[in-house]
Formats: structure tokens, sequence, C-alpha cells
């Protein structure tokens, strides 16, 4: 008899039926949205500087996730809600990121590193160049906004402040992402 895949029920179910399936200890459930959650929680990371390794903060996120799940609240939008729970475990990361980095000594020489020299690469970095440019919060914006097509509404929520908080820096990444672009045009 051949072996038949079953398809994934993943594009089929939303995060609100996943999180429905989580909340209730649905095995499989659990996995789609651990796997669906994990692209959310990486667009995330873009919003702050890389402070540690993604696995570790993806492995926090989903920690918090999982400690929070009654919190979920069925008739309001999920994305928001792991959207929030995701800045919370960047933010406690970074901040003790700082706090290591500020016990830290200094060296007088740093070891030499090999370049990196494949395209990927230098691909991400030009990315992360130009959205260097933004300050965290406009980059929050921008990513929340473009990356993970969320609405206004839903960036607010996530993020804990108004909507027209929002658009405002949302307007002040845009006029500074045409100032850099158009820098880069000259060039």
């Amino acid at each position: 008899m051949p072996h038949r895949s079953v398809p994934d029920p993943a594009p089929s179910l939303g995060l609100e039926s996943l999180i429905s399936g989580y909340q209730e200890a649905d095995e499989q459930a659990a996995t789609l949205l651990s796997k669906a959650s994990a692209r959310s929680c990486f667009a995330i990371s873009w919003c702050r500087p890389p402070t540690g390794d993604m696995p570790t903060i993806l492995q926090d996120t989903w920690m918090r996730f999982h400690k929070a799940r009654h919190t979920y609240r069925p008739v309001e939008p999920v994305l928001p809600w792991i959207f929030a729970i995701a800045r919370h475990a960047g933010l406690d990361n970074y901040r003790k990121a700082r706090r290591v980095e500020a016990r830290e000594t200094q060296v007088d020489v740093m070891p030499e590193a090999a370049a990196p020299n494949t395209n990927s690469q230098q691909e991400g970095s030009d990315i992360d160049a130009i959205l260097a440019a933004l300050l965290p919060g406009q980059r929050e914006a921008i990513v929340m906004l473009k990356v993970s097509d969320m609405t206004i509404e839903e960036v607010a929520r996530a993020t804990s402040s108004s909507a027209g908080s929002v658009k405002l820096r949302a307007h002040r990444a845009y006029q500074k992402l045409r100032n850099v672009f158009s820098g880069m045009e000259s060039k």
C-alpha cells in the first residue's frame, strides 16, 4: 500500500484556531502554532540591535508564550498578542545584554575574524544597515507594519501605544528611509 502524505493543516487553520487548540492541550495545534509564531518572533528581532543568539530568544519567547497562554482572549487577534510577548522577551534580552556588557572588560587587541563572503549575508547586512538608520521604535513600527503585515491597530495593541503614536513613528521612519535611499542613489 503506497504511503500517503498527510497535508499540512497549518495553511487552512488560522492562528486563532491554533491557539484555541493549544489552550485545550492539542499537541498538533501546539506544534503548528510554534512554527507559525517562530516567524513572527524572528521578525520582531529586527526591531532591536542583536544582543544574543536567536534560538535562545525564540525559546524564551515560547516559554513566556506557554506560561501566558491562558491570558489570550478569543475575541482578540492573536498576532498582536504574540508580538507583545516577543517584544517583551526581546527587551528583557536586550537589557540583560547591556548589563553584561557594562561589566565586561575591554581588550586592547581584537582577534582577527574571517570576513563573510556569501551574498545572502551581504544582503542581510544591507537591510540591517538600512534599518540601523532608524530609531528602535521606528524600526519596530516598520517591521510590524511592512514585514509582518499588521494593521495600525494591531501594532498599537502589540506595543502598548496609541494608533496615532504608531502612525507618527511610521511616518518619521518613512522620511528617514527616503533620506537614506536618496543618499544611496547619489553615490
